[in-house]
């Protein structure tokens, strides 16, 4: 093959073989086909776009470019969960729990985050002594012992997804629905599970800033994992604000262990319980997503879910004891507050502004290499509808660096709309999409 008559075909608008797909994924990881053809091809494939056997072929291709993960050895139905990135979104260390508590197999391999804040690797790394690598072995355990596990993901996991996405951020060539999906999904296929829950933020605060395009990725993403044999389902979801109150890493811990323990805001509450009643159900606990939902609600009531989380942390070395005392987590140095210039009621905070407010605390991080302050990001105290005086606290930044904080305030202010006329309270849970 060749890859000049690759990307002439894609260049007119032709489909691509399943065979010319697989010739080139597995060339450009072995460095065969260098960077500026692969760029050339990702050029076509935004403009001309990809059908969905493309896109099914694809997936496959970069899903199979790497390891795979066998969950065999773990009996029962093993259900995952991925959100596509948004502000404050510390659902994973909420659902996780509550599905595993009601015998839902949940084997998780997280990334690190780049961005607003770090993933949630990172926001399991503020628990002294939680390790985030196990050996495949403790990792199948530990599933089969207390029904959960989370760990990073490794490196021989779709590295050709790794390749292809980096070569996308700087070519412009993000936004395509079929890279999307295809990134995406290729690692949720690799790593094993045999049910997939999608969360697709939709929002400023998100990737896809209108419904009708999350639901197309969200649905094309429903049939990539249906036609590779997993149950998936997608979950459109709002991110025009921040999800919850905490925005940070060990700040979104804490407020994840405060919804456990029935004391959590109410739209981080009632997506976690919505997202963990449709693991329940695909996992097989539940003959409805209805019923998935009371047994979720069951469990953060009751404790279970807390429970599973001591557990959880207790069998990855984490110190427990953070449940009870939060001071045990990274701590902040500095701190800086803003206030409401005018009394009305909060009809609008731009998640984006947050989330890059929270990046410059040093909660977040611009390049891989970069580290993240644990303890750094924003408390809100005011969410859309909610009425404001003049004076009174809008958020709280934290950090160590008061530079750093005093020009990230600067932007979160610039998040708040006051108005004197109130709006209604937006819809957390847009559509679903699989049931």
């Amino acid at each position: 093959m060749n890859m000049v008559d690759i990307i002439q075909k894609k260049k007119e608008g032709r489909a691509l073989s399943d065979d010319e797909i697989r010739w080139f994924v597995d060339g450009y990881v072995s460095e065969s086909i260098p960077d500026y053809q692969i760029s050339a091809l990702l050029m076509a494939i935004y403009f001309k776009g990809l059908s969905k056997e493309e896109t099914f072929c694809l997936t496959d291709a970069m899903r199979h470019s790497g390891d795979t993960v066998d969950l065999s050895p773990v009996s029962g139905i093993k259900v995952d969960k991925h959100s596509t990135g948004g502000v404050g979104d510390k659902t994973t260390l909420v659902v996780a729990p509550l599905a595993a508590a009601l015998g839902v197999p949940i084997a998780k391999m997280s990334g690190r985050g780049l961005g607003f804040t770090g993933g949630t690797v990172d926001k399991m790394e503020s628990i002294p002594g939680f390790r985030t690598s196990l050996e495949s072995s403790e990792f199948l355990d530990q599933v089969n012992t207390i029904g959960m596990s989370v760990i990073g993901q490794t490196a021989h996991i779709t590295p050709a997804d790794k390749k292809l996405y980096a070569l996308r951020d700087v070519t412009a060539t993000v936004d395509s629905f079929g890279l999307i999906a295809s990134s995406i999904m290729s690692k949720k296929l690799a790593s094993g599970s045999d049910a997939i829950v999608l969360d697709v933020k939709v929002g400023n605060g998100a990737f896809m800033e209108n419904q009708h395009d999350a639901e197309i990725l969200a649905e094309l993403m429903v049939e990539i994992g249906n036609n590779a044999g997993r149950r998936t389902v997608a979950v459109i979801t709002e991110m025009g604000q921040p999800l919850g109150k905490a925005v940070g890493n060990s700040l979104e811990v804490i407020e994840a262990i405060e919804t456990l323990k029935g004391k959590g805001p109410a739209d981080i509450t009632e997506l976690a319980e919505r997202l963990s009643g449709i693991m329940i159900y695909l996992g097989g606990k539940a003959k409805t997503p209805e019923e998935g939902l009371e047994m979720a609600k069951e469990a953060l009531a009751d404790g279970r879910g807390l429970a599973k989380l001591r557990e959880f942390i207790s069998a990855q070395g984490g110190n427990p004891k953070v449940i009870e005392d939060y001071t045990l987590f990274p701590q902040h140095s500095v701190q800086k507050e803003i206030y409401a210039e005018s009394s009305g009621y909060v009809t609008g905070i731009e998640a984006g502004k947050i989330g890059l407010a929270s990046q410059h605390t040093g909660a977040g991080r611009a390049t891989k290499e970069e580290d993240v302050d644990l303890s750094a990001g924003i408390c809100l105290s005011k969410k859309v509808g909610d009425k404001v005086e003049r004076g009174q606290l809008l958020a709280t930044l934290y950090g160590n660096d008061l530079f750093k904080l005093e020009n990230a305030a600067i932007t979160a202010a610039a998040a708040f709309k006051i108005e004197e006329k109130n709006v209604e309270k937006p819809k957390l849970i847009k559509k679903i999409i699989g049931l």
